[in-house]
């Protein structure tokens, strides 16, 4: 039983629609009182943050939309600050170093597995941009002074522990029409006229084009199916 920490893009289709049936399973043992599993240290982990599994449960379903699948299963949760897990399994550096030698000789995940601070940075920047600005010029401004994959391990951490906080509504639509601008080109006239009507029928609109056309940028960032959890 695993559920990761990591964006679902990171997670190939086996990894994506496995952890959307296992979470269930996690689901049902707290909800139901179900012994089985009932001591696995990823059930153990999730005790006190069932509203947090909830919103892990809409962050593969935003992902699943994006590679044209449909989520039949939504769980809804009632409690108004979600709360996570204080601790991993696997700290979020040594979880993409399982994907990655997971992945060997399997097809790859919508994201490639960074290994450098700058090619991690460079996937999460549009999420963080969503969540805080100044975050998000501080990281820049650290990130450009690294070399390689020096402070990789505490980068992965902080990005992951960012990518909890929800997004403030007009910073998300700051980021998103930061990712607009990379398609925007590429649009035709009535997808400009629904991508002005707002955030989410912008993100829409910038998920499809990305999609599409395979714009590298886009495609592999986190942001493009992890804000759709929040924009409305």
């Amino acid at each position: 039983m695993r559920i990761w920490d990591l964006p679902a893009g990171y997670l190939n289709r086996q990894s994506l629609l496995g952890e959307h049936r296992e979470l269930h399973g996690l689901y049902r043992i707290h909800t139901l009182g179900l012994r089985g599993y009932s001591q696995h240290p990823e059930t153990v982990r999730w005790t006190r943050a069932l509203s947090g599994l909830v919103q892990r449960h809409r962050q593969l379903g935003a992902e699943m939309a994006l590679r044209g699948y449909v989520d039949r299963s939504p769980l809804a949760s009632r409690a108004r600050h979600r709360a996570w897990p204080a601790t991993f399994i696997d700290p979020p550096a040594r979880q993409l170093q399982l994907l990655r030698e997971k992945y060997v000789s399997r097809e790859p995940g919508r994201i490639p597995l960074p290994r450098t601070v700058h090619a991690i940075w460079a996937q999460h920047k549009y999420s963080v941009m969503a969540r805080d600005p100044r975050a998000y010029r501080a990281i820049g401004r650290r990130v450009a002074r690294l070399r390689g994959n020096s402070g990789f391990d505490d980068l992965a951490l902080e990005l992951t522990l960012l990518l909890r906080e929800e997004p403030a509504a007009g910073r998300l639509a700051n980021a998103v029409e930061h990712m607009w601008g990379y398609v925007s080109r590429l649009a035709s006239a009535d997808e400009r006229e629904a991508a002005a009507r707002g955030a989410a029928a912008m993100l829409q609109a910038t998920q499809r084009l990305a999609m599409q056309h395979r714009e590298p940028y886009l495609v592999s960032s986190t942001a493009l199916s992890e804000l759709a959890v929040f924009a409305s």
